[in-house]
């Protein structure tokens, strides 16, 4: 399914001009080699240009379409057309390179492939660069004055492409056609395609996928089969599973396409999320990612983007937007695995599915804020810090975590336990209860139904009509808080420090304590003070009598968060009142 969907992502692309047809390729290209008719080098070009990057502006190579690049595996292979300075001018990869003996075999390795295709060409540009090939010096390659000055640059490893007369060699119609005709022949055996089903030549090795997180730079394969372990009927390879030449370049380009534009990928923990609708349409893909990670970079105000979300949710048409929720769209996490990708989460869904999910998630997470707290609803990212030490370095959500959390919330599945567990550790770790933790309890609870954490205290606010025991108790140290806070303004160590945890734990234990200090503090206290703060104690009191449970289980614990954040931001909203 995954394979179907990308492939048929690339050819609406394609259809669209957007990325190369079969045989040809994106390619990151730092330098022209600028050739006269007789192939002599007059000088390279750089080519370049400037993108920001967060505050930076920084250069990076023009992406041409050239020859679809080759799989590199062990021994020598080039491209045609284009290749990096070791291959094309036989310049060593650095100075100790030993006699340029490697660089001279892969320059002549080269040459004598692009004679193989170019020998019969009846074109000047075809006959310029043969010319080249027959009259370079390698061995002074160093000391040419157009290379001389760059070798630094070249030596890093960038590509190098011909323009022959002031034109790209590739543009040259002869030249496409030379190469197209190769690329076809050269296909070779043919195998049943596990992706289109039609019977087709197969390819051995897949093309690279570039720009997932945490893979390797030079492109990790996301099929693969390269011990004999996973091989069977003496297939080699990923013969295995026999993917079609067409189908292998069609998704691997596309996913390509996807990865290369920075401000269109998400990363949640260790993946790298890409999203794309049918018919490759950019309007669901910019407006997704502020939808669904709260991205700000795509320049959507957040309260339009709730309302777009709600209407999609109804299965409305947001035209403004040019937004259909019955258009199917597509989001894919990829993770890092070695020299491999693995597929954290797919989802295949209506885009106004998939935005009910995110917008029921929204309405689960909504929960009374502080005043300063700048969400009005809480991003993807901001949840999942939420799980995180604040003291460590690495701020990152456990991957595994991150990846079924997201899974949940846009398949509109229960969330996964290990998202409650790691909040309870946090709230016992840290002795504070945040917006976020407050809202995860209550979302978790709501999707994942508890009676220990019923509906009547999963509210956006305090329920003071709420009679269940642990909700109240919550409430009620919330109080003894305040009373303690009121009679001594600035203490260092409170109740909070010293009995919260055993307090939502074993209440029996802990509260005829807390009850005791609290008369001590009320003693402190005014009379209009004690009056009140009696009063609302006496009400909560009330609420399950006098004997404390001996312990909560965690759903009551949950319940008992939830009392003590709801009780606390009623206080802060008074104090803000008065």
């Amino acid at each position: 399914m995954i394979l179907q969907s990308l492939v048929k992502l690339y050819e609406d692309l394609a259809a669209q001009g957007k990325i190369a047809p079969d045989g040809w390729g994106s390619v990151k290209t730092s330098f022209a080699v600028c050739l006269d008719e007789n192939g002599a080098v007059t000088q390279l070009i750089p080519l370049v240009k400037e993108v920001v990057r967060g505050k930076k502006t920084v250069t990076v190579p023009q992406e041409l379409r050239l020859p679809a690049p080759i799989t590199k595996t062990s021994g020598k292979a080039s491209n045609f057309l284009w290749e990096n300075a070791n291959y094309l001018l036989g310049i060593p990869k650095d100075e100790t390179e030993k006699g340029c003996k490697d660089a001279s075999e892969r320059f002549a390795f080269c040459r004598d492939y692009h004679h193989s295709l170019l020998n019969d060409a009846a074109s000047p540009t075809a006959q310029a660069i043969l010319q080249f090939f027959d009259t370079w010096d390698v061995l002074g390659a160093a000391d040419h004055p157009a290379v001389k000055n760059l070798m630094d640059d070249l030596r890093k490893g960038g590509n190098l492409t011909f323009r022959v007369n002031g034109k790209y060699a590739f543009e040259d119609p002869v030249l496409a056609a030379v190469w197209e005709e190769h690329y076809f022949k050269s296909n070779g055996e043919t195998m049943q395609c596990l992706v289109t089903g039609k019977e087709l030549p197969y390819e051995l090795t897949h093309p690279k996928v570039k720009g997932v997180n945490g893979a390797q730079s030079s492109g990790a394969s996301l099929v693969s089969f390269n011990a004999p372990a996973f091989c069977s009927y003496n297939r080699e390879q990923n013969a295995n599973a026999p993917v079609s030449k067409y189908a292998a370049f069609a998704y691997t380009s596309a996913l390509n396409y996807l990865l290369a534009d920075r401000d269109n990928v998400q990363h949640i923990g260790d993946a790298s999320i890409v999203c794309w609708a049918d018919g490759a349409d950019p309007a669901y893909q910019s407006f997704s990612f502020e939808a669904l990670f709260g991205d700000e970079r795509q320049g959507y105000d957040i309260d339009a983007v709730r309302a777009a979300v709600a209407r999609l949710a109804q299965g409305l048409p947001v035209e403004e937007l040019g937004l259909e929720p019955e258009k199917t769209f597509y989001i894919l996490g990829l993770s890092p695995n070695s020299s491999r990708l693995s597929v954290r989460f797919f989802l295949r869904d209506a885009f106004g599915n998939i935005m009910k999910n995110v917008n029921a998630h929204h309405d689960r997470m909504e929960i009374i804020k502080p005043a300063n707290d700048r969400f009005s609803t809480i991003p993807l990212w901001a949840l999942l810090s939420e799980t995180v030490n604040p003291n460590s370095k690495d701020k990152a959500a456990s991957p595994v975590l991150a990846g079924a959390v997201a899974r949940a919330i846009f398949s509109g599945g229960p969330y996964p336990a290990s998202l409650l567990e790691s909040v309870m550790l946090r709230i016992h770790a840290e002795r504070n209860i945040t917006r976020g933790k407050a809202a995860i309890i209550k979302a978790y609870y709501l999707k994942n139904q508890s009676e220990g954490c019923p509906k009547e205290v999963l509210t956006v606010s305090l329920n003071e009509n709420s009679t269940n025991v642990a909700y109240n108790l919550g409430r009620m140290f919330s109080v003894f808080e305040a009373i303690q806070e009121k009679a001594n303004p600035g203490i260092n160590s409170t109740i909070k420090d010293k009995y919260f945890n055993s307090a939502a734990a074993s209440p029996a234990t802990i509260f005829p304590v807390l009850d005791n200090l609290s008369q001590k503090h009320l003693r402190k206290l005014d009379e209009r003070s004690q009056v009140y703060f009696g009063k609302t104690i006496g009400e909560l009191k009330d609420k399950f009598g006098e004997a404390y449970p001996a312990r909560l289980s965690l759903p009551e614990q949950g319940s008992f968060y939830l009392g003590y954040y709801h009780q606390t931001q009623k206080r802060y909203t008074k104090k803000e009142e008065n």
